[in-house]
């Protein structure tokens, strides 16, 4: 199936500039489907493995640059209020559902990372809007093993409205623990749309004030969901994923653990297992779009895990796809790098 691309400009209600994209499937599309990128990346290149991905399927796939990031105005990856980002979103996603030849389409939000976050704010401004939502290693709650102390919260709070913008936050190099493949790595760090700078004070705070929120409400999540994590992710702890599986108040709901698996499902792991995460996807997506996929035979189907009591679902990849890891089982270390604190110190990606 052949695809369309195109890219437009838009303007916000702020008056900034910002950059859409979108792929097409030449035929009409089964259905809608609106990415929200992680922080500090960008839809163009690092998501159009996925938008392809997707269209070649029969989805139509539009996305946005959040202000500040890839080919949008703004200051570089700065977030004055996270509220702008979901309210960007929402405006233009509402804007394509309202042309004519989508609006009997069913649609469905798309996140990763920090875009997970994004898409489930967006779900919550209008919860009956939506059909459906991909998380895939999703940034939607705080690890209790790296959750900040109340008082470094408060010191840091008096000081960003004075230097918001100062990129006082210490970080590592959050492409070597996100992306299993040394080749992708590279690919990411050649990406000059892709912000790799340290994360700045009044942009970490708002992530982390976003992520705390949703922790909080992590139950008003309603719509049909598919949550997919790597167990070897440490940039987001796969708990955080289980989290969200037991909380929400969905009725349609699925969680897929991949072991093995490291956080940039979709593009910094091996091809192989690059194509059992969206053939999941897309099993999932057509399967709600009215669609049968027998997907049996494509790898071994899942299993439940012993020890946990939901039924948690993980991917196990038979010969002969392996998982090309240099070490038996990767260890999540001490300095965790979920939503940017270590210890009690902030610390946060440097692009996700």
């Amino acid at each position: 199936m052949g695809v369309e691309y195109h890219e437009v400009f838009i303007r916000n209600s702020r008056g900034v500039q910002l950059f859409t994209c979108r792929w097409l499937p030449f035929s009409s599309p089964k259905a809608l489907v609106f990415l929200c990128h992680g922080y500090g990346m960008e839809c163009s290149r690092f998501m159009r493995g996925v938008g392809t991905k997707l269209a070649n399927n029969g989805y139509a796939v539009f996305g946005i640059d959040y202000e500040g990031h890839g080919r949008s105005a703004g200051a570089r990856c700065y977030i004055k209020k996270f509220d702008n980002i979901v309210n960007d979103c929402s405006e233009f996603f509402k804007s394509v559902c309202a042309q004519e030849e989508y609006r009997e389409k069913t649609r469905f939000l798309y996140g990763e990372s920090m875009g997970g976050a994004v898409a489930l704010l967006t779900h919550k401004k209008d919860p009956s809007f939506w059909q459906g939502a991909l998380l895939v290693a999703p940034m939607c709650k705080i690890s209790e093993k790296v959750k900040p102390h109340p008082m470094v919260i408060s010191l840091l709070t008096k000081v960003e409205d004075v230097i918001p913008r100062w990129k006082i936050v210490p970080t590592k190099d959050v492409i070597d623990s996100a992306f299993k493949e040394p080749a992708k790595r590279e690919e990411v760090r050649g990406n000059k749309l892709i912000y790799q700078a340290k994360p700045r004070l009044k942009t970490a705070l708002e992530m982390l004030r976003t992520s705390m929120h949703l922790e909080e409400s992590l139950h008003e999540v309603t719509l049909p969901f598919l949550v997919l994590h790597g167990e070897a992710d440490i940039v987001t702890d796969p708990e955080i994923s289980k989290a969200l599986y037991e909380q929400a108040s969905s009725k349609d709901k699925t969680i897929k653990l991949y072991p093995g698996m490291w956080h940039g499902l979709t593009y910094g792991e091996p091809e192989e297992n690059i194509e059992i995460v969206f053939s999941d996807i897309i099993s999932w997506l057509d399967k709600r779009n009215g669609e049968s996929i027998d997907d049996a035979g494509l790898i071994e189907r899942s299993v439940c895990l012993a020890t946990s009591t939901p039924p948690y679902e993980v991917r196990t990849i038979s010969s002969p796809i392996t998982m090309k890891e240099t070490k038996p089982q990767r260890t999540r270390p001490q300095a965790n790098y979920l939503c940017g604190w270590k210890g009690r110190r902030m610390h946060h990606h440097s692009s996700m």
